[in-house]
């Protein structure tokens, strides 16, 4: 599926995926994440929830243009785990999303390539349960205004069909919205001819 430049693809839920070789169990999920700090707090919970597990492997990509990203091989031989796991996630063409592969050791071992094999074939199931999700990449900008323009704002946001992230109009007026990063100019050009109205950029999400 071909996708627009400003829009990137992830999953909409946690999913789970399973891979059994040998009595070795491979247990996979899957998560949509925006930060390394999510993918930190969902492995300190998994650890936890499955302290008995021989290895807990991962790997994630985050941001629209999946700049951050990282493999972990949690003590199986360099390149077996964290690497296939990363593959799969590349090849569904997803981002903000974390699988985290738990093995329980069936006391046979596997191999470099069967190693690769299961952690590929679990992080594949995980992601075949998964149901995967088109989202826009938008631009944050907080308009500050005065009172009188109160209207003209409100109507441009209904126009343009924008997302109010935050509005006060109590002490000093001002709207946070997230606009789709394909219609920005558009939209700021439109704020421009509004009287008193200032947008700041705060970030890209």
């Amino acid at each position: 599926m071909e996708i627009a430049e400003d829009t990137y693809q992830t999953i909409s839920s946690k999913a789970e995926g399973l891979y059994k070789e040998k009595g070795s169990k491979f247990i996979a999920l899957a998560f949509p994440v925006s930060s390394e700090g999510d993918v930190k707090e969902i492995l300190a919970t998994l650890r936890k929830e499955y302290h008995d597990a021989r290895h807990h492997c991962y790997s994630y990509i985050i941001g629209f243009k999946g700049e951050h990203w990282r493999a972990n091989d949690d003590g199986e031989p360099s390149g077996t785990a964290g690497r296939p796991i990363y593959g799969q996630i590349q090849s569904f063409n997803l981002t903000n999303t974390l699988i985290v592969v738990i093995r329980y050791f069936g006391g046979t071992k596997l191999g470099v390539s069967g190693l690769i094999n299961a952690y590929r074939a679990a992080a594949t199931d995980a992601l075949q349960q998964s149901k995967i999700v088109v989202k826009t990449v938008n631009d944050i900008y907080r308009i500050s205004f005065g009172y009188l323009a109160m209207n003209d704002i409100m109507k441009l946001i209904k126009d343009e069909n924008l997302n109010i992230i935050e509005q006060d109009f109590n002490t000093s007026c001002f709207v946070t919205i997230g606009i789709r990063q394909s219609k920005t100019g558009i939209v700021l050009a439109k704020i421009e001819k509004i009287d008193s109205a200032i947008a700041n950029y705060i970030e890209t999400l």
